[in-house]
């Protein structure tokens, strides 16, 4: 059937994404993305590299081999960076002891390395955003702490990355508060990951994202394709629970199968690194990891908080999990020369401009309602009102139903409910965000039915 003119004026007046975005870039997190180096990422990757192996049951007491050689570094390096922008940085230790388990044949400490930098707004320093690198390492065998295994992509890579966003945040100011975590026991089985994801949901710790950088640091494949390009960055579905929440059933029920809130802080990171970033595009991948691999997210979407995993582009397994060798002239083993620095740098600033935009930006709208009162082709949302003195208002987004991302977008100004006409809540998926005064603009949220009384479910 042929559309009317009725029907492509509506469709040609409706409000872009890009028209809504504001034109300039904050200089705030252009600042960020700018002091990235590359230098020093390298000289991060080369110094943990030297300590021979990291693996999380190699020694503890040397001061130049081993896992505790390599975690007391860490913390030397995070402390220079809190006293060089004035003691800001809170840095410590994060330790769990494990008796036995996978990957692990007697009793170890496995001890996170965490660099927290607290939120100055008062009604946003609750709201925590993570990024995280593993300092663990491991050769051929995983509970082989003996054997040297560099680990300089799996995972200095990512941890220079954490540890470089530190040194350079830590000199900035935020709304809401930075958590820039390396930890161990990955290799092991998530031990560290785990240890803290499970003390924070103890504490009730609002973790709004959590950005897990794993193997960031290749661009060359196994084939021998080059890709400098890209990113790739993981973001979970639905949770894999065997009994979903009412909320989830009701996500469900009204095809927001593609935006639970991994999903919505990976658009909002890919977002990020396309206004300050442009050199790197951000893949996104639908699914939770890659085949047979996992990462140190994992542990966080179980205890319930948004999180999302880096990887590069492109992979060699000759340079993963493997002993240094040279086996039918081939070179194995997890060394320097196969990182690309410069890619890694990249992958850094894309983490800290969507870390900046996030921790600057107001939390992410609640009690969000798209109204299924009576038979219209109009749509109505309402949300509970945020609490941060700089907001400057709300937008309402939404795109095809088959569309990976927002299309379009809406300012409704500082509201809690607002009105699209002759845009129908049948043909599109919507979502609110909030914005301050300064452009920052929050991931989305996505609405629950609110129908009428007597369709609603009786109480019990």
């Amino acid at each position: 059937m042929k559309s009317t003119p009725a029907v492509l004026a509506a469709l040609l007046a409706l409000p872009s994404l890009a028209a809504a975005d504001p034109l300039d870039r904050n200089p705030e997190i252009a600042a960020v993305v700018s002091e990235v180096s590359p230098a020093r990422i390298e000289h991060t990757i080369r110094t943990l590299v030297s300590f021979g192996t990291r693996n999380s049951l190699s020694d503890t007491t040397s001061e130049t081999r081993g896992i505790g050689a390599a975690r007391r570094w860490i913390k030397s390096e995070l402390e220079r960076c809190s006293r060089e922008s004035g003691g800001r940085l809170q840095v410590e230790f994060d330790p769990h002891h494990v008796e036995t388990g996978s990957r692990i044949p007697h009793p170890v400490d496995i001890v996170n390395v965490v660099a927290t930098l607290p939120g100055l707004q008062p009604e946003s320093r609750d709201r925590i955003y993570v990024v995280s690198g593993h300092y663990d390492t491991m050769p051929s065998h995983p509970i082989d702490g003996e054997k040297d295994a560099p680990g300089a992509n799996d995972d200095a890579s990512g941890t220079a990355v954490s540890m470089e966003l530190a040194c350079v945040m830590a000199r900035h100011r935020f709304d809401a508060t930075l958590v820039f975590m390396t930890v161990a026991g990955e290799e092991q089985g998530l031990y560290g990951s785990t240890g803290f994801a499970t003390a924070a949901k103890e504490k009730g710790l609002d973790i709004a994202g959590m950005l897990d950088n794993d193997i960031v640091g290749n661009t060359r494949s196994a084939e021998g394709a080059i890709d400098q390009g890209r990113v790739r960055l993981f973001a979970q579905g639905v949770p894999p629970a065997k009994e979903p929440t009412a909320e989830q059933l009701r996500m469900l029920h009204t095809g927001g199968e593609n935006d639970f809130p991994p999903r919505e802080l990976a658009r909002a990171v890919a977002r990020a690194a396309r206004m300050y970033v442009p050199g790197l595009r951000v893949q996104l991948v639908w699914r939770r990891d890659r085949y047979l691999r996992g990462g140190d997210h994992i542990p966080f979407l179980e205890a319930g908080y948004p999180a999302v995993r880096f990887t590069e582009p492109v992979e060699d397994w000759h340079h993963q999990h493997q002993d240094v060798r040279v086996e039918d002239g081939i070179q194995y083993g997890d060394l320097p020369q196969f990182v690309d620095f410069g890619y890694v740098a990249q992958v850094a600033r894309v983490n800290g401009a969507a870390l900046a935009s996030l921790a600057l930006a107001p939390a992410v709208p609640h009690e969000v309602r798209i109204e299924a009162l009576k038979l219209e082709n109009d749509t109505t949302l309402r949300w509970a009102a945020n609490r941060e003195p700089d907001l400057a208002g709300y937008r309402i987004v939404w795109r095809d139903t088959t569309a990976p991302d927002w299309q379009h977008a809406k300012d409704v100004g500082n509201v809690t409910r607002a009105t699209l006409p002759g845009v129908s809540k049948d043909n599109f998926v919507f979502g609110v965000q909030a914005y301050d005064r300064d452009g920052n603009v929050s991931p989305a949220a996505y609405p629950s039915p609110f129908y009428p009384p007597r369709l609603r479910a009786p109480a019990k």
